[in-house]
């Protein structure tokens, strides 16, 4: 797709005035929070900054408050508390139309009686510009998206594509500062998301306007953003680029949602060992993180405790001999096809935790972790801190059968490229990658220290 047109834009910490609105180029929220009537907390002390240019992206599950704070920047939603700047001006109290901002809304919401030429145009004539100028701006915007030679044609005898283009179109022209889209594609099928999901990428970045898409699905957050905040219940989980929320996620939320298939979450006790590292001991299998690793300073303090053990599924590679402290063994239950790759499950014995009741003290199954002897003795010469490797672990690595307690069963997902030599039922020994294993506390908080 061709996006000539370009926005006329302040420069960066400036704020004018055009047609009675403000052009800013960045969104500041500081402690917003949202209470409707009856109490309901939608917004829970939000503090963000989105850059000049930027592509940023709210992402989380439905309900979690991300297209509530997009109408509060909007201005369709009064802020309880907390403040909201527009460039350098304070925005609380500004009007919507004050405050130059452009919404794309899941529906698109075009006016049916008027042709794609006049949904286009209509905020130009509201705004009573030049009628020349408009025409010009017109078809100008419509080659850029693609839609000049439909732009006599009603918005009923358009493809849901073809009407969020005209949805964004009619954004565009205004040359908001601000751009706000709010699930825009998600009333589209999957091939015509993956399209129009690159066009939209390319259209704002060649415009450079500063844009808030909200979104619940990873895919378009992933490939759509600059960088990414993920929202739970109205409170912020982390903000970074995607490759830092994927690679380096803060949380066990953070890391279950931004995966597909899901991460495998395991309930593990960890114990310090002097000679060994820390063991992170599942009950009848164990990983060991030797000394040399740069996270086992921080893993050593949980020392006794219960932790998470997350290893997403292309961490798992299936080789022909079990290593204790690198390798878990299971029992293949299922191969699932997916053309380009099969995804694998086994059974291995180890409890599964979901991770929606990670920070649910009361409904989080926490294994009471046993003394690493039964005499207890820890007999390092670093005092109490440290056990042996006999004391830490007493059983061999093995296959189990049993089961978390809850909905997820306690398998071990990994990809494979190819299902020879694997047949249900058999033993699997899978190596996993030590340096992308995440550990989390039982609060579902990483115990090392993320990188942003």
């Amino acid at each position: 797709m061709r996006a000539t047109v370009r926005c006329n834009r302040p420069t960066s910490g400036m704020t004018t005035v055009r047609h009675g609105w403000l052009l800013v180029t960045e969104v500041v929220l500081n402690a917003v929070s949202k209470v409707y009537p009856g109490g309901h907390l939608a917004v829970d002390d939000l503090s963000l900054h989105v850059r000049d240019g930027e592509l940023f992206v709210l992402l989380g599950p439905s309900g979690c408050g991300k297209s509530t704070v997009l109408r509060m920047i909007a201005g369709l939603e009064e802020i309880t508390s907390g403040d909201l700047m527009l460039g350098d001006a304070f925005a609380n109290g500004l009007d919507p139309r004050e405050r130059n901002v452009a919404m794309v809304f899941q529906n698109g919401a075009l006016y049916p009686h008027l042709s794609v030429r006049g949904n286009l145009a209509f905020p130009l004539e509201i705004a009573q510009d030049d009628a020349t100028a408009t025409r010009e701006k017109v078809v100008e915007l419509a080659k850029a998206l693609g839609l000049d030679p439909m732009l006599e044609r009603r918005p009923s005898t358009l493809s849901g594509g073809q009407r969020q283009r005209v949805a964004m179109g009619r954004a565009i022209i205004r040359e908001p500062s601000v751009f706000l889209m709010d699930e825009p594609l998600s009333n589209l099928d999957a091939a015509l998301r993956t399209e129009l999901r690159m066009e939209i990428a390319a259209l704002v970045r060649s415009l450079g306007v500063t844009t808030l898409y909200v979104t619940h699905d990873q895919v378009e957050a992933l490939t759509l953003a600059d960088r990414i905040a993920i929202m739970r219940q109205g409170v912020l989980q982390d903000v970074g680029t995607p490759q830092q929320l994927y690679v380096d996620p803060a949380t066990v939320f953070v890391a279950a949602f931004l995966s597909s298939p899901y991460i495998n979450l395991l309930q593990a006790n960890a114990w310090a060992v002097e000679n060994e590292g820390v063991i992170l001991d599942f009950g009848g299998q164990r990983l060991t993180v030797p000394w040399t690793d740069p996270r086992a300073t921080a893993f050593m303090a949980c020392h006794g405790s219960s932790v998470l053990v997350g290893i997403r599924p292309d961490a798992l590679t299936p080789v022909s001999e079990p290593d204790p402290g690198r390798v878990l063994s299971g029992r293949l239950r299922s191969l699932e096809f997916h053309g380009h790759e099969w995804m694998a499950y086994a059974e291995a014995g180890i409890p599964a935790v979901d991770p929606d009741e990670v920070t649910r003290p009361q409904k989080v199954p926490v294994a009471t972790p046993a003394p690493p002897t039964a005499s207890g003795r820890l007999k390092s010469s670093f005092g109490r801190l440290f056990g042996s490797a006999e004391e830490a672990v007493a059983d061999e690595p093995g296959v189990g059968t049993g089961h978390s307690g809850h909905h997820r069963r306690s398998d071990l997902v990994f990809r494979i490229g190819s299902s020879r030599g694997l047949t249900q039922g058999s033993t699997v020994h899978l190596a996993v990658d030590m340096d992308r294993i995440l550990v989390f506390g039982g609060d579902g908080a990483r115990v090392d220290r993320v990188q942003r």
